[in-house]
């Protein structure tokens, strides 16, 4: 049976990827959460309204685990009911490093228990337009059953197990229309990259860790189609790619 190396498909797995490969305890509380994702209804729930949140039913990872993997702190800190909540602010940004006026950002919110345990992670609108609900959805299911190759740093996971979709991807003017023109354009024979610019909003980085603010977004357009088939990012540090076309279902064919 054929398998192909699912290289960080996730927010999530990286996260859970990335705190795998440094200390021992980052790496038992992450591997736990990794062995969670095999029964993934049972440990976590998605909600989707103008957000997209997963939820942790049994939280194993701690605020700390966090800053000790993306050096970066927050946005904003502030105290909920339950806990904490933190904010990550990402705001388009130009070649000169000025933000954009009018604004286009997003966010990312973290919420803690009282235990400083991850309680829920969500997403904003606009980060959904290049991180569509379903596919973001079955990319954090496929990580269940998914072996680790710890020299490779990679996550091997089996088609056979890959949940396919049918949904159609976004357009290219649409996602344009909501991040407006982009710092750079590569063309490529099949395909264009969009290449955008965020500044992560955040009081304090840790010595060294400076360039971790910059967070590059490159797009991936389909030229025949128009549409948007692959996400490649780093946010907050933290490394991320997606390729859509992998959880396409194969539409049959008009008679």
């Amino acid at each position: 049976m054929k398998s192909y190396y699912f290289k960080k498909s996730s927010l999530v797995s990286v996260i859970i990827f990335a705190l795998m490969l440094t200390g021992c305890v980052y790496w038992i509380r992450a591997f736990q959460v990794y062995q969670q994702m095999d029964e993934f209804d049972k440990h976590f729930a998605i909600v989707v309204t103008d957000e997209f949140t997963l939820q942790f039913k049994d939280p194993i990872l701690y605020s700390k685990d966090f800053v000790s993997l993306s050096k970066l702190y927050p946005s904003d800190d502030s105290s909920t009911t339950e806990g904490r909540k933190w904010r990550y602010w990402f705001r388009k940004i130009d070649a000169t490093g000025n933000i954009i006026k009018p604004e286009i950002k997003f966010y990312s919110d973290l919420y803690f228990n009282k235990e400083s345990k991850l309680t829920a992670w969500s997403f904003s609108s606009l980060f959904l337009q290049i991180a569509p609900p379903k596919f973001l959805e079955v990319s954090l299911r496929s990580i269940g059953g998914a072996e680790i190759d710890k020299e490779k740093k990679q996550l091997k996971a089996n088609n056979a197990l890959l949940e396919k979709i049918s949904d159609d991807l976004p357009k290219k003017a649409v996602v344009v229309a909501k991040l407006g023109e982009p710092l750079e354009i590569k063309d490529e024979p099949e395909q264009e990259i969009y290449i955008y610019h965020f500044l992560l909003e955040t009081h304090e980085i840790e010595k060294g860790y400076e360039d971790r603010a910059l967070n590059e977004v490159k797009i991936t357009f389909d030229k025949k189609t128009q549409e948007l088939t692959r996400m490649a990012g780093r946010f907050a540090g933290l490394k991320v790619s997606i390729n859509y076309k992998k959880f396409l279902a194969e539409q049959p064919e008009a008679d």
